[in-house]
């Protein structure tokens, strides 16, 4: 590592960096940092939430400052108490993982299965990790949803440097759940990762006129007609393997059976979090969207102020998950009322 960007050096320049904005003089807990070379960025671990907390400042602003100062791309700080909760649920992952492997031989799934323990043994810092990645093909072809939002894109990045010879598929159930950037997002990035990509069209006439209505929420039923398109999909394809972005369902609830096709929930299986979601998405040119929702979503709270609290208690799911950091729930939340 360069010496400029040891843990000593960071701790000065974050005691510095707190003196100058006025706040409290506390020195900084950092139990180690990461360099990422090839992004430019710098992960600081701290023992626990507080010292996260002191490393990033009111507001952001120490953090802001220390990516300012070192003219890098990004700053993350992870508290080591969090890492132990992500290793927990990858050890669960891998348990599950390997009881699959058992029946169902595949190179690319050896291959996952050799970045999860190393994901295991390092919890932070997932590009990093991917720069040594050795990729294990002749895989059959798989299936991975793609919304063209960041986590479907993840998912889609990272099933084809494992090697699981991924086939994109976007359900299109017109612009007002599906807008063009999303259909931009997605032919960029299937176009940049060279794998093969098809619409499947879907009216979903009776959910938009009923929720629009203020009847229900959308997301549950919409979510549950594209995915049984996609399921559909991909058993005519004679898939194996079928990936999502869901970042709920950790552990060995990121890999579930769906006749006879191993769905798997890559960003949970890995215990990312939205960060390393969006860097890694972004590396590849995928930047997230600002907002919360497609069109239709925003169109029945507008229309239907209550119904915001089920997309609050969905961001709000993700913040207990260690998917959201707390800052970034609420500017979300605001973002919505």
């Amino acid at each position: 590592m360069d010496q400029y960007l040891d843990k000593d050096r960071i701790k000065q320049l974050i005691s510095r960096i707190r003196y100058d904005i006025g706040h409290k003089d506390v020195e900084p807990d950092i139990r180690d940092v990461v360099w990422n070379e090839k992004s430019r960025e710098l992960v600081i671990i701290t023992s626990d939430r507080p010292g996260k907390s002191t490393v990033i400042g009111k507001g952001g602003w120490v953090a802001g400052r220390l990516k300012e100062e070192l003219k890098i791309s990004g700053v993350h700080v992870e508290a080591y108490t969090d890492l132990m909760v992500r290793r927990y649920r990858m050890e669960l992952a891998r348990e599950r993982l390997n009881q699959i492997r058992s029946t169902l031989h595949s190179p690319a799934l050896n291959s996952l299965v050799h970045l999860l323990e190393e994901r295991i043994e390092m919890p932070y810092a997932l590009a990093s990790l991917l720069e040594n990645h050795e990729v294990q093909a002749d895989s059959p072809p798989s299936v991975v949803a793609l919304s063209g939002g960041v986590d479907s894109s993840f998912s889609l990045i990272m099933a084809d440097i494992l090697g699981f010879q991924p086939r994109a598929v976007t359900v299109d159930p017109g612009s007002i759940i599906l807008p063009g950037y999303f259909k931009t997002s997605v032919e960029h990035l299937t176009q940049k990762l060279q794998v093969p990509h098809e619409y499947l069209p879907l009216s979903m006439e009776e959910v938009i006129q009923e929720s629009l209505q203020g009847r229900f929420h959308p997301c549950g039923r919409c979510s549950k007609l594209i995915e049984k398109t996609v399921l559909s999909y991909a058993q005519k394809m004679e898939a194996q393997f079928l990936f999502y972005g869901d970042l709920l369902s950790t552990g060995a609830d990121s890999l579930i059976w769906e006749d006879n096709i191993l769905r798997i929930n890559l960003p949970a299986l890995l215990s990312a979090t939205k960060g390393e979601v969006k860097g890694i998405a972004r590396s590849w040119g995928v930047e997230k969207k600002n907002g919360y929702g497609c069109p239709l979503l925003k169109e029945v709270q507008k229309k239907h102020p209550s119904m915001r609290r089920y997309s609050i208690q969905r961001i709000e799911r993700e913040t207990r998950a260690g998917v959201l950091e707390p800052g970034e729930a609420l500017d979300m939340i605001m973002r919505l009322i």
